[in-house]
């Protein structure tokens, strides 16, 4: 047998690194497969399931309802925990080895001030939408109007991050994760501030509805809207949060100072 084709046959050389890499790593695989758990279930309830209740008489839906959407929602918003929680620790350390070469070269960095503007930021982005939502004034409610609003408060946010975090130190993955993370974050908030918040109830009713013969609450349609209207901007959102973390490694469109 030959020499090369000995060498191909020879056994690969493999290597896994340990330490930061390998935290890296695992970090980075957990964050993304829960985040397709958590996306897929978004698009299964936006794209299938909200058509599919709608289509099922009242009996029909009665008993599906109980059946699926505990089971569904907890996946749907345990995944959302998973993600974002996974998904910032291993931010925290881009943002930390960003801030450890700064200090290198001699120039400030301030890890912690970044993350306190990203959390302060894209939780107040949250409140003015739950505002919005609570509000007794009913045009709030209406898909375009609503639409507009959470456009005008993401943007918002996204520049405000980025002015108060551009200060030659911070790479393009932190900043572009700051903005797809702060997306993430605002979305998961909207699971478990309004959506299951609204989905409990109606399971409930529904259950009720199921054993009793009850008649649901005059409230339910709104509850229902609240939680469709929360659904449809997190599958909106999704599209521009899935962007951005993409292009944190791939496409560099924030550059130093």
């Amino acid at each position: 047998m030959s020499a090369p084709l000995l060498a191909m046959l020879a056994t690969p050389q493999i290597e896994f690194p340990g330490g930061e890499q390998a935290a890296a790593i695992l970090l980075r695989w957990i964050h993304i497969v829960a985040g397709i758990t958590w996306v897929g279930m978004l698009y299964f309830f936006n794209l299938v399931n909200m058509q599919f209740l709608k289509d099922l008489d009242p009996k029909s839906r009665a008993l599906v309802v109980p059946k699926l959407m505990p089971r569904a929602l907890w996946w749907f918003r345990w995944s959302s925990v998973v993600t974002v929680l996974v998904g910032l620790a291993y931010w925290g350390q881009i943002v930390g080895a960003d801030a450890r070469s700064a200090a290198a070269g001699g120039q400030p960095a301030s890890v912690g001030a970044l993350i306190g503007t990203f959390f302060l930021i894209w939780t107040l982005a949250f409140a003015v939408e739950m505002g919005a939502l609570m509000s007794p004034a009913e045009v709030l409610r209406k898909g375009a109007v609503l639409g507009v609003i959470v456009a005008v408060v993401v943007l918002a946010a996204s520049y405000l991050f980025l002015s108060v975090n551009q200060h030659g130190w911070e790479s393009n993955r932190t900043l572009a994760i700051g903005i797809g993370g702060g997306l993430g974050w605002f979305m998961m908030l909207n699971v478990w501030g309004i959506i299951w918040r609204m989905q409990k109830k109606i399971i409930r009713w529904t259950e009720a509805s199921a054993a009793d013969g009850k008649a649901m609450p005059p409230e339910a349609t709104k509850v229902a809207r609240l939680s469709f209207l929360c659904s449809r901007v997190n599958f909106w959102l999704s599209f521009p949060m899935l962007f951005f973390m993409g292009a944190a490694s791939r496409y560099a469109m924030f550059v130093a100072r």
